[in-house]
């Protein structure tokens, strides 16, 4: 027998869970916000009010990002929100997930496929393609700024390259914020982070929505399509004016958007 979206699977004390920064309300069908490696689960502001309404909803700082401290050592992302959803009960969820957000959705999906409901994929990353020259020459250039010190060189980068034109200033202000405090975190433990296997897509039978910008980076581009010609329940809808984080650009357009999306 099936269980129900929600159903409790012995929730309790369970101290990874803790030490994962997370928030959850609302009632109704479960929905997990996974945040993008440029952000912390505060990019979910402008959507979190309108989605309680209507759903029970979970947002989670990953591991170095936010309130969670990064740690030595590597780990799976995709285990650390399966602690998190048992620590509330729920054993089902619809995901949604911004840039790196959608890869540990999918890492989610791929590993316990019967706990997701759906998929909503902002601009996910996804390491199936190789990279493009554009998305080489940017890593290369936040390597060499962090490896000269250069912090608020490296935080201005990510700003202009992932923002697209629809941002306003407070926006762009607190993504800087969110990445900078990020990257701090991070330098505790350089040598530690999450484990990156590769996902196959093709294996992935859960129904998804693939979104993408059509102002971000052709690697971006490349990889929303070659998701929603792989999987096997995935379909894509591109947005004229978005680049890489939509749900930051015109907020009130993808609240809409998931609000009608979620099943």
């Amino acid at each position: 027998m099936s269980e129900k979206p929600g159903a409790t699977v012995n929730p309790g004390l369970n101290i990874l869970a803790l030490l994962i920064h997370h928030e959850s309300d609302g009632s109704g069908p479960p929905v997990l916000l996974l945040h993008s490696g440029v952000a912390d689960l505060r990019m979910w502001d402008p959507q979190w009010p309108e989605l309680i309404a209507a759903h029970q909803v979970v947002r989670v700082d990953l591991r170095g990002f936010g309130k969670t401290l990064a740690t030595a050592g590597t780990y799976r992302d995709a285990d650390d929100v399966r602690e998190v959803l048992d620590s509330l009960g729920i054993s089902r969820t619809a995901m949604v997930g911004s840039s790196y957000g959608g890869r540990v959705a999918m890492e989610f999906a791929a590993a316990y496929p019967d706990r997701v409901t759906q998929l909503i994929l902002l601009c996910p990353v996804y390491q199936g393609l190789p990279p493009t020259a554009a998305l080489k020459d940017f890593a290369a250039a936040v390597a060499a700024f962090l490896e000269a010190g250069q912090l608020d060189a490296a935080v201005d980068l990510n700003v202009q390259t992932w923002l697209g034109p629809e941002a306003d200033d407070p926006t762009r202000e607190l993504v800087r914020k969110m990445q900078a405090n990020s990257l701090r975190l991070k330098l505790v433990h350089p040598d530690g982070g999450p484990e990156t296997s590769e996902i196959d897509a093709a294996t992935i039978d859960i129904p998804a929505l693939v979104v993408s910008g059509a102002r971000d980076m052709d690697y971006f581009l490349a990889v929303a399509q070659h998701l929603a010609q792989v999987m096997p329940k995935a379909r894509q809808v591109e947005l004229a004016w978005a680049g890489h984080l939509p749900s930051l650009e015109r907020p009130g357009e993808i609240t809409q958007l998931l609000l009608e999306a979620l099943l």
